[in-house]
């Protein structure tokens, strides 16, 4: 059901798909390619490749409507699928099954960041 309100997209590379400080509206699927995906703000973590198909950029936009944190810049041609909040929040809505499973992957996500800026927690202690 997604997929027909999703929007297919190609990127070239070197074009920035979502900036930080947007409200991107929902979150991109990668299709093909490769993205950096560059966290902003004084000691932010430095940039990661994200070149897996599947993988979900900024899966809490399918949720939350804030400005994002990062950059995310297409490293070669990119194909990303969108899905937009408003369309997702109403599927999600209609079927239990799939809120369960979207939860469950945004804790993933929020489970792998976490862990990911934990070693940097020792910079940051007030003294």
């Amino acid at each position: 059901m997604l997929a027909f309100a999703s929007e297919r997209k190609r990127y070239p590379a070197g074009t920035v798909i979502i900036r930080s400080g947007d409200l991107p509206g929902g979150a991109q699927v990668l299709i093909s390619g490769s993205v950096t995906v560059s966290p902003d703000g004084e000691g932010a973590a430095k940039p990661h490749m994200v070149s897996q198909p599947g993988a979900v950029i900024s899966a809490m936009a399918l949720i939350v409507e804030r400005p994002r944190q990062v950059t995310v810049e297409a490293v070669t041609v990119t194909e990303t699928l969108f899905v937009p909040r408003v369309s997702f929040l109403k599927l999600v809505n209609e079927s239990p099954e799939l809120a369960a499973r979207a939860v469950a992957r945004i804790r993933q996500d929020l489970f792998g960041f976490v862990s990911a800026i934990a070693p940097l927690k020792d910079k940051f202690r007030a003294d």
